[in-house]
């Protein structure tokens, strides 16, 4: 089987120099990814993940949803070949088998793109498959993730549910205003990735173009809260979703822009809260 690379859906248009990389991803990984935390929560909650879980998680990032399930006891196995930047910070913060201390767990494994073993005696299946990154926001998304997901749910048993994600409603979701921003920009520079509004049925087309049956949804209150506007852009900036705007425009110009739109969200105290809704869905490996 030949090794399949996870592409990241989130958009990172034009030449970026690795010393930035690293900072968005230390971004990403100290300011950002903790707001889907009550996601990652109310999915492992609702799906029982534990000691008897084996999970694949498609696009893990610098980890968090990782810990959070090994916490649990689960064996897991965690894809992220859109960034070595963020990869590298999820082994800082995982253990792993590859390494040859004392403190290393035998069940937990990093890789930059799919395993190559497929299920049998030696490797059991995976009975739990996430993609935590949410889709519904660049256009493009849906393909990419169904391709990604025909190519991973092989590795799963029949029957294992697979957990996609997407942003929700956008007058639920006040981010949707701030990157209305990004979407503006974006349209001077005709030919590139652009934004796009969630539609409410993306969740279940990917699943039936990967092949799978849908089997249950949930929605989930996750709110971006930070401490200033300056983390807040950091924070921003750090999901490449402000990529494309950057790329048409140039990044103090997004910055300035993008701060201005944060306003409405600013609280007396200086922190920023943005209200948002994020939609899961439950599909099921015939």
């Amino acid at each position: 089987m030949t090794p399949v690379l996870v592409r990241q859906h989130l958009p990172h248009a034009g030449q970026t120099p690795r010393a930035d990389l690293g900072a968005r991803a230390r971004d990403w990984s100290e300011i950002q990814e903790r707001m889907l935390v009550p996601l990652y929560e109310a999915v492992y909650e609702r799906l029982g993940v534990g000691p008897g879980t084996r999970l694949l998680s498609l696009g893990s990032g610098s980890g968090l949803a990782l810990v959070m399930a090994a916490s649990r006891g689960a064996a897991l196995t965690g894809v992220e070949s859109s960034s070595p930047a963020r990869l590298a910070l999820a082994r800082e913060r995982l253990p792993l088998r590859e390494d040859r201390g004392a403190h290393a767990r035998a069940d937990i494994r990093l890789t930059d793109r799919l395993p190559t073993d497929r299920p049998g005696a030696r490797t059991p299946p995976y009975t739990l498959v996430t993609a935590f990154e949410p889709i519904g926001r660049v256009a493009g998304d849906t393909e990419e993730l169904a391709a990604l997901l025909a190519a991973a749910t092989p590795l799963a048993r029949r029957g294992a549910p697979v957990v996609l994600v997407g942003w929700g409603p956008p007058e639920r979701c006040a981010t949707t205003a701030v990157l209305r921003v990004a979407a503006k920009a974006a349209d001077q520079d005709r030919g590139t990735i652009r934004l796009r509004p969630a539609l409410r049925d993306d969740l279940e087309d990917v699943a039936r173009r990967a092949g799978l049956r849908p089997d249950g949804s949930g929605r989930v209150a996750c709110p971006f809260g930070y401490a200033d506007v300056d983390s807040a852009l950091k924070g921003l900036l750090s999901t490449g979703l402000l990529d494309t705007a950057v790329a048409a425009t140039d990044q103090p110009q997004v910055e300035k822009e993008t701060a201005e739109a944060l306003h409405p969200y600013l609280r007396p105290d200086g922190t920023v809260w943005m209200p948002n809704v994020f939609r899961y869905l439950i599909a099921r490996i015939p």
